[in-house]
């Protein structure tokens, strides 16, 4: 007769559980092919949880969302909070100052607080980056998600020429060859004042430049328009309309409403002084809107060469309620380059005149993505990326401003690796640059991470 096994289960799962509670006491994870286990333990869950340290006094404190708002008061010690590591957190931390009037994101969540409750009719994003948000990418994600939360509809701002005009999507744009661009990287005259976006354009004879509404949600047609332009004097024709354009301002403006009977719009010069143009904005009466500033091939230290007088115009005319920082691709021009201190010291300037002129904005400093190199005969992550990416939170903490880890918000280390070779392409092949694909779903994570912070600051 056979032996009775039904007791054989039994001493299997208890054995298996014997075995995982004593790896539970020692290190347990192992590393093969760049993938990297959990550790085990099995008493996670009952272990005491260490009480993270209180907030020493200082005049710089973080706030980790979701969950926790270390909402600190200069001088007076936090009650014990949560830590976050600033490599592996995915929300947005904010930090505060003595000297900051708009510390962290609050000035800007207050604007969308008053602008879903009726209290204002715009709130205002410049949004400032290199080639990864080039042809509106991510951006019109972003501007698409939060006006369809908080209303709003329009492009924002668009450049008088652009060299990726034929790759954006959301808005149609053509221009003649003859305008003459100065710009951050072609040593434009002492004289002339650049533009936010780095560029400043001088029209020729019957220079021209032509926009069209696209089918897309808030992007079909033209409501209110703006035109923006320099000091000076000079005639223009809209729409075959004949305007005079003159001011004394580094920054002027012209505000119109676009004729619903015409779709396009088309901007002519028509004669007088040499005149610098900017660009336009696309707008309607209300809601919120992110304005692209891109700009090929910088990394960031390029805006310290805007003029106090255009910040400061611009601000009093258009102002802003949020700044973005979003750079990094070009400061890893060497992927084993670890020292950015070089980076750090002018991006410091940087963002002090941004600050000291913008005093009522928040910043909002976004972490380089992720960027890998072929090292023997595979992709990982470049030794400059984490590098890079402390240098970037330590601008935040210094400055008292907002800031978004965009690398551990794709995934971390060999996440540019999944999302340029996943079964689902994200980037493309240089191991740097998303797609349309992937900058979208970084527009949506960014998204995610303001309506967090939103959230908790309507529920703390």
């Amino acid at each position: 007769m056979p032996a009775n096994k039904s007791a054989h289960p039994f001493y299997i799962i208890a054995g298996t559980m014997i075995c995982l509670l004593a790896l539970s006491f020692v290190h347990n994870s192992f590393s093969f092919q760049g993938f990297t286990s959990r550790q085990i333990d099995l008493l996670a869950d009952v272990k005491a949880t260490p009480a993270a340290p209180a907030v020493k006094h200082t005049t710089v404190a973080a706030k980790g969302r979701p969950g926790d708002s270390a909402r600190q008061v200069t001088g007076v010690p936090e009650p014990a909070r949560r830590s976050y590591d600033f490599m592996t957190y995915t929300g947005i931390q904010e930090y505060t100052d003595t000297v900051a009037v708009a510390p962290g994101m609050q000035h800007f969540l207050k604007a969308l607080e008053e602008l879903k409750a009726g209290k204002r009719k715009k709130v205002r994003i410049a949004y400032f980056g290199d080639s990864m948000i080039e042809g509106d990418l991510i951006t019109g994600d972003l501007r698409d998600s939060l006006q369809t939360q908080f209303g709003g509809a329009g492009v924002g701002f668009v450049p008088v020429t652009s060299v990726v005009a034929s790759f954006r999507t959301t808005i149609q744009h053509t221009f003649s060859n003859n305008w003459k661009d100065y710009h951050f990287r072609n040593n434009p005259p002492q004289d002339l004042p650049l533009g936010l976006s780095g560029h400043t354009f001088i029209p020729a004879t019957e220079s021209w430049a032509r926009y069209s509404p696209v089918r897309k949600h808030g992007l079909d047609r033209f409501s209110e328009v703006v035109l923006f332009y320099g000091p000076g004097n000079s005639n223009v024709t809209i729409n075959g309309k004949p305007y005079t354009l003159s001011g004394g301002d580094p920054v002027n403006e012209l505000a119109f409403e676009q004729d619903t009977a015409q779709p396009s719009l088309t901007l002519k010069y028509a004669g007088g002084s040499a005149q610098p143009f900017y660009g336009l904005s696309f707008e309607s009466n209300n809601g919120i809107y992110v304005d692209n500033f891109s700009f090929r091939g910088i990394s960031g230290i390029e805006l310290g060469k805007l003029g106090r007088g255009v910040l400061q115009q611009m601000q009093r005319q258009h102002p802003y309620d949020l700044v973005v920082l979003h750079y990094g691709a070009n400061v890893l021009f060497r992927p084993e380059l670890t020292d950015y201190s070089w980076y750090e010291r002018p991006m410091q300037r940087v963002i002090d005149s941004l600050r000291n002129n913008w005093p009522q904005t928040s910043f909002l400093i976004v972490g380089t993505a992720d960027k890998a190199y072929k090292k023997t005969d595979r992709y990982i992550t470049a030794p400059g990326v984490p590098a890079l990416l402390k240098v970037q939170h330590e601008l935040a903490e210094q400055h008292g401003t907002a800031y978004w880890n965009l690398y551990a918000a794709m995934g971390g280390e060999g996440s540019m690796t999944h999302w340029v070779e996943g079964d689902t392409v994200l980037a493309n092949k240089d191991y740097t640059h998303f797609n349309r694909q992937g900058a979208a779903r970084v527009g949506a994570l960014l998204y995610k991470a303001i309506m967090d912070e939103y959230k908790q600051e309507l529920h703390p």
